[in-house]
Parts: structure tokens; C-alpha cells; sequence
């Protein structure tokens, strides 16, 4: 059950008129389907940039261990 109210206008006559537009506005809105994502391949730019964050990520925690003398 769906309750819409409607107290914007001073006549009941309009205030059914906005509360059944809204209605219809609503029904439209969720019967419209999202078109769906088209899967898109990485850039090569995006790749190296994340290929060299974690090469810097490994350097770093690498940093951080004893050093064997």
C-alpha cells in the first residue's frame, strides 16, 4: 500500500490532482531500468601506477626489517 499526502493547495481538488502526479512520477521512476556498466580494461598508465605503488609499498616494508650483518 502506498501513501502519498498532499497538502501543498488550498482545494482538495488539487492537492488529489499533485498527490496523483507524484504518484505517476513515482511509478516511472522505478520502473525505469539503469543501463548496465560496460567492463572497461585498465590503462596501461593505471597499471604502472599501481605496479609502482607497490613496488614502493614492498621497498618500504622491506625498510623495516633487521638488517642482517
Amino acid at each position: 500500500m502506498i501513501i502519498i499526502k498532499a497538502q501543498q493547495f488550498r482545494t482538495q481538488e488539487q492537492n488529489k490532482e499533485d498527490a496523483l502526479n507524484r504518484l505517476q512520477a513515482l511509478i516511472q521512476s522505478a520502473s525505469r531500468q539503469e543501463k548496465k556498466r560496460i567492463k572497461t580494461k585498465p590503462t596501461r598508465a593505471s597499471q604502472r601506477r599501481r605496479l609502482d605503488s607497490k613496488t614502493k609499498q614492498a621497498t618500504k616494508k622491506q625498510q623495516r626489517q633487521k638488517v642482517l650483518y
